[in-house]
Parts: structure tokens; sequence; C-alpha cells
């Protein structure tokens, strides 16, 4: 058994259910933190920023028979070129962001935040994986399609790799996971440095989740 409890500072369901795979007892709190840029920060730093802080924010208010805990707090930030390309407004701004990246590389940073807190915080962990992602060559009529089933809309930088309908990629270099938003490996070598183990196939939870292979035992692979 695990001896701490473990908390997600977020809502978002792509990460609750990589949890849930990895067969991992949980509870969510999500943490209400302003996440705008600050002026001229980088993709990585921002991710790492406001993981911390969501993961601190929620670790802050827990209550006393929440306590000990591990609370994580994971963001994720999509830049092409060295521009973010956060959750799209409207359809006019996905299909925007869609037509950008076509056929062009980007990289997504998804950043991982694991803080102790018991009385109060104990200590935290943090790490940021960042993946090279190749879009294909799809055509404006798909890009239509897509962003009418409103799946871009919450999803930084307008599309989810996952998607069997659209499949928007073509070479990805990296962690599948990490690109839905929840690097999983590197998510248990932080929990495990805090005595919490997860017996659980890592490289089939992400297979099932992602669709594409495992970055930790299969080879980089096209979607």
């Amino acid at each position: 058994m695990n001896p701490l409890k473990v908390i997600l500072a977020s809502s978002s369901p792509r990460r609750r259910l990589f949890l849930s795979a990895l067969g991992l007892a949980h509870s969510t709190a999500a943490a209400d933190i302003d996440e705008s840029p600050l002026p001229g920060e980088a993709a990585e730093h921002l991710a790492l920023r406001l993981a911390q802080s969501k993961a601190l924010a929620v670790a802050d208010n827990l209550r006393p028979d929440q306590r000990p805990a591990l609370v994580i707090g994971a963001d994720t930030v999509v830049a092409l070129d060295g521009v973010l390309l956060g959750k799209p407004v409207d359809a006019q701004e996905a299909t925007g962001m869609l037509a950008a990246l076509r056929g062009r590389i980007h990289q997504v940073h998804s950043a991982l935040a694991v803080v102790h807190v018991d009385h109060k915080i104990q200590d935290q962990r943090v790490t940021v994986n960042t993946t090279h992602v190749t879009m294909r060559a799809y055509t404006d009529a798909e890009i239509a399609v897509y962003v009418a089933t409103g799946d871009p809309l919450d999803k930084a930088g307008a599309y989810a790799i996952q998607h069997r309908g659209f499949d928007p990629v073509a070479r990805l270099d990296g962690c599948p996971a990490g690109v839905m938003g929840l690097p999983t490996a590197d998510l248990l070598a932080l929990l495990a440095g805090f005595g919490v183990r997860v017996d659980c196939p890592v490289a089939a939870v992400c297979r099932s989740l992602a669709g594409l292979a495992c970055c930790q035992i299969d080879s980089p692979s096209g979607g």
C-alpha cells in the first residue's frame, strides 16, 4: 500500500484517465491560478512554473484530513518556432493553429511537479518533458471536419494526437503520453522518489491511451 494520499491538481479527464489506467488511487482538486505567460517567458519555463504553481496552490489548501499527501501538478505548453499555442478560443482560432502546424515540426513541453505536504510543505520535485511532433500534410477540408467536432477547443495547439478520425501526427520523437498532458514514466520516477510504487506495465497503458509507441520500451513511431 502506498504510504501517502495522491491528489491530482487538475480536472483534466485525460490526466485522470492515465492515473486510473495505472491503478493509482487518487483524488482531484483543480487549482485556481493565473495561467498567463510572463513577458518573454520561454515555453519550458512557463510549463514548469504553472505545474509547480498548481501543485503548491492545492497543497496549501488541503484540509487536515487530506494530509499527508503528494500533490501532482501538471501543465502542457505547445510551441511553434517559439510562439506559444494555447487552447483556441473558438473554431476560427483552432483552424488557424492547425493550418500553421500543418506539415511542420513543433514542440510540446509537459511539466510535472510533485509536492509532499504534511503539516507544511516538506519537499517538491519537478521535471519537464519535451517532445518534437511533426504534423502530417492534412487538407483544409480535413481541418474543417475536425474543428466541427469541437475536439480541438479544449486542447493546447488545437489537436489531440490520439484522435483516430483526424490522426494529425506524421512523426513523434519523444513521449506520446507527454503530448497528451502526463508523461507517465517521468511521473512514476518522481513518485518513486517519495516511496510511491505503481506495479503496472507503463508501455501498455501508453499504447492503449495514446495509440502510439511508448518512448520507454518501443521505438519512436509515426501516427
